[in-house]
């Protein structure tokens, strides 16, 4: 047997064992009060989990496919939640840009354990304008922008110090040339089709709402079973 397929040591397995679920007091969530679209619910979860302390609560899984079908997934930042869906950006040339040219469409995951709450979000993704595209950038910190500088996103780099000498190039340019082009980096929009949102119970009565509209519709409703 292989180190790889050894099986994980007790310890881990304890470890493991020992972690404890949503070990605070959850909130409480009506479906029935629910408004009759998803984003305006999501203003409401996100201002409650960043008041509750949420870490990072704009922090997000993407889930994408590759050009064999086969699903990758990454954290990323959302920038924006309005009328034309969940606001994220990255480099066209980076693997997940490259997915989402030849399969625009991709699944969001948010995970806010300080109240219990989760929310799924799927749909097809569209691009945005070059000069949205800029602007995106530019609204952003010197180190976001010194982060789009470096390098070749998801290309193989040689060694870490060839990333620590382009790090330190990118940030020395953001500096000196604030409002410089990164012409690859590209903002997209998740446009939702489903929006689950997904509030944990103690005694495990999780409530799931799921929105759901089909293209040029109105939205319906549903609860499922947990």
């Amino acid at each position: 047997m292989s180190e790889a397929d050894s099986p994980a040591p007790p310890h881990f397995r304890d470890l493991l064992r020992a972690q404890r679920v949503w070990d605070t007091e959850l909130p409480s969530f009506d479906p029935a009060s629910a408004p009759s679209a998803p984003v305006p619910l999501f203003h409401a979860w996100f201002a409650e989990v960043v008041a509750a302390g949420q870490p990072e609560p704009h922090a997000m899984s993407l889930a994408t496919a590759d050009a064999e079908g086969l699903p990758d997934v990454r954290t990323l930042l959302l920038h924006e939640a309005d009328e034309r869906g969940f606001h994220f950006a990255t480099h066209a040339t980076s693997a997940k840009g490259h997915q989402l040219a030849a399969r625009p469409h991709a699944a969001l995951g948010f995970y806010w354990p300080a109240q219990g709450r989760q929310v799924r979000i799927r749909g097809p993704v569209v691009r945005c304008t070059p000069a949205e595209s800029h602007a995106d950038l530019h609204a952003r910190s010197t180190g976001a922008l010194a982060a789009a500088l470096t390098g070749s996103q998801s290309e193989v780099v040689g060694s870490a110090a060839e990333l620590h000498l382009a790090a330190d190039a990118a940030w020395d340019r953001a500096r000196a040339e604030p409002d410089t082009e990164a012409p690859t980096w590209t903002r997209y929009v998740v446009e939702p089709a489903e929006v689950e949102f997904f509030q944990g119970d103690a005694r495990r009565r999780h409530i799931r709402l799921r929105y759901r509209r089909p293209a040029g519709g109105s939205w319906t409703r549903e609860l499922l079973w947990p």
